[in-house]
């Protein structure tokens, strides 16, 4: 979840704003997730339909250089786009992704990504690998106190 992993200031703005953006369309959004390579998308969305998204947070150029893995988060999804912030150098994103402009208080596309659709498998292990992070998320901070139990 949120702060597990280090993360700057300007993406957690920016990760704020697009999380807004996805409740506001009526998605589902689960952040941080590890996919069964082991490597973490940012934020995987769940759209009416079942339609998969992978969105990765980039907060500024020195990320989008650094991060050499993002292409791997394509099959994993049936769209993929970054979500930057108004200062990003757009011109370096590749023309092939979605792109989402975000900011503390919402998003919106600059760029739809084109669709990949999934194969029934993966799509399949996806939905499930969703729903288990959400629930476990949702479950861990209410769960009863066994020293309290009657």
């Amino acid at each position: 979840m949120a702060g597990q992993f280090p993360e700057s200031e300007a993406a957690r703005t920016i990760r704020r704003g697009v999380m807004r953006w996805v409740m506001e369309a009526g998605w589902a959004a689960v952040p941080e997730v590890t996919l069964v390579t082991g490597r973490r998308l940012d934020l995987l969305c769940l759209e009416r339909g079942g339609i998969l998204t992978a969105i990765e947070v980039k907060s500024g150029l020195a990320d989008f250089r650094a991060d050499s893995k993002w292409q791997d988060y394509r099959g994993y999804a049936d769209r993929f786009a970054f979500a930057v912030d108004r200062e990003f150098p757009l011109a370096v994103l590749p023309e092939d992704v979605g792109v989402i402009l975000a900011d503390a208080w919402g998003a919106e596309w600059l760029r739809p990504p084109p669709d990949h659709p999934l194969s029934a498998a993966r799509r399949k292990a996806m939905l499930i690998r969703f729903a288990m992070i959400a629930g476990r998320r949702l479950a861990a901070p209410g769960l009863p106190d066994p020293e309290g139990a009657s």
